[in-house]
């Protein structure tokens, strides 16, 4: 694999970790998290002698091997800054060689600084009872809720343990397998969690607080203090009509259940796509289901991010430029054509905004950006967004209109379902698509390098 994320101090080229067990007891009086992850490790190269790993604010208490109980020996190394502190661990000799497995231990507790997690006090809660815990990991803040390798490049499967107080409910970007109460204090609940199909380290979610719950489809349940449950169900009980339209764009939604999450108001984003388990703010709760769209923007999510990811930050545009094609091809199904292109005509308006925020010339106005020593954060804005929007826009007139594009993107998320990838792994996969659809000309006269790596608004604005 080589280094592929300057945004990750850890070695997936080396070692790779391909599942992760939590046991998490969430304190809300210390702000932190107490627990273990067991990470089951590939090694891919002879004579490696350490697993690299990401961290950020973490204490670790002990390493070990977890079949033997061998204690391993482990350092926190200097932080670099924004990226925290690699943790190195020095691996059992029976590790060292390629194509060896094992399960790494890991004991450690959450800063209450932790950037993933956002601790509120009841009063700032609707319900003004009880505490509200969530979490956001993307871009780059996995590693402060636990040790992993922080990159998208690296998906794995997980199951979780968490224990909170009884009285609060626990949700994760997984499936639901039971709770009960726990063996040894009966004021803690233990809640239990599966996510079968791998993903990257930034999709791990997890809430925790007095939620209620009404369901909304056939697969779908929204999540919500009790004070707005109602709303909520009201406003979006349209989910299974759009899941039911991507499917028909992009193809089988295989996360099993889509359940929506209405956080508390200080919630900084309008979505965020965690597998099975959307987090959006209560800002949605129009009343008239006015902006729906966040919701088919993230319900696309679950084939282009979540399914077919960006390897690094750098090809971001890869999951929200083709998750707002295709969430504009779910409201154009769901109403007209018309619609999709109003949509992208306020979209372009988006774009000229923030590349005038930017500047032109701004590295960050790239579609793919330079990130090399960057905090992924400073670079986030609509431009990934609404510039990759424009190129597949563009590309459509070009191949012949939307239905041939819809043929493409079914075949794009089933080339690289469960895999990660780059912008010039993408591109190739439409030349070959359309090799022999579309004239050589055609696509001869599309300007890659313009779009991919000049600054500013794109070189061609469709009509």
């Amino acid at each position: 694999m080589g280094r592929v994320d300057s945004s990750s101090l850890s070695s997936p080229d080396k070692v790779i970790t391909t599942n992760i067990k939590l046991t998490w007891a969430v304190d809300f009086a210390e702000k932190t998290i107490k627990g273990t992850a067991v990470l089951d490790i590939k090694t891919l190269e002879d004579s490696v002698t350490h697993l690299v790993l990401d961290t950020s604010n973490l204490t670790i208490h002990s390493v070990q091997d977890f079949e033997t109980g061998q204690k391993l020996q482990f350092q926190l190394k200097e932080t670099v800054k924004p990226y925290g502190q690699p943790l190195e661990i020095k691996l059992p000799l029976n590790t060292q060689k390629r194509g060896s497995v094992a399960q790494i231990a890991i004991e450690y507790v959450t800063s209450p600084d932790a950037s993933a997690l956002a601790w509120m006090a009841p009063e700032q809660t609707s319900g003004k009872k009880h505490p509200y815990l969530y979490s956001q990991c993307q871009p780059i803040h996995a590693r402060s809720i636990m040790p992993c390798q922080d990159t998208p490049a690296v998906k794995v499967t997980y199951q979780a343990n968490v224990t909170v107080p009884q009285e609060l409910t626990a949700l994760m970007s997984a499936t639901r397998m039971g709770n009960e109460l726990s063996p040894t204090d009966a004021t803690q609940r233990v809640y239990k969690f599966e996510q079968n199909v791998p993903i990257p380290s930034y999709l791990f979610a997890v809430v925790v607080g007095a939620l209620d719950s009404r369901q909304i489809g056939p697969r779908s349940s929204v999540w919500s203090e009790a004070d707005i449950v109602e709303d909520a169900a009201m406003e979006f009980e349209d989910t299974e009509k759009m899941i039911a339209a991507a499917e028909s764009i992009a193809g089988e939604y295989i996360w099993g259940h889509y359940d929506l999450l209405v956080l508390p108001p200080s919630f900084p984003f309008g979505g965020m796509e965690n597998p099975c388990l959307t987090f959006v703010t209560p800002t949605l709760l129009a009343g008239d289901k006015s902006l729906a769209n966040v919701i088919a923007h993230e319900i696309a999510h679950s084939w282009t991010g979540n399914f077919v990811t960006n390897l690094n930050w750098e090809h971001f545009w890869l999951n929200e430029g083709h998750t707002v094609y295709l969430e504009r091809k779910i409201i154009a199904k769901l109403t007209d054509e018309k619609t999709r292109h109003f949509q992208a005509i306020g979209g372009w308006k988006d774009l000229i905004n923030s590349v005038k925020t930017f500047g032109e010339t701004h590295k960050f106005t790239q579609l793919i950006p330079p990130l090399e020593g960057s905090d992924p954060d400073d670079a986030f804005s609509s431009i990934p967004y609404e510039k990759g929007h424009t190129l597949l826009f563009y590309l459509e007139t070009l191949v012949g209109g939307s239905e041939e594009m819809d043929g493409y993107l079914k075949h794009y998320v089933k080339k690289f379902a469960f895999k990660s990838i780059t912008t010039d792994e993408w591109k190739d996969c439409f030349l070959s698509y359309f090799k022999n659809k579309v004239s050589a000309d055609i696509l001869d006269s599309i300007d890659w390098d313009a779009w991919f790596t000049k600054p500013g608004m794109p070189p061609v604005k469709p009509q």
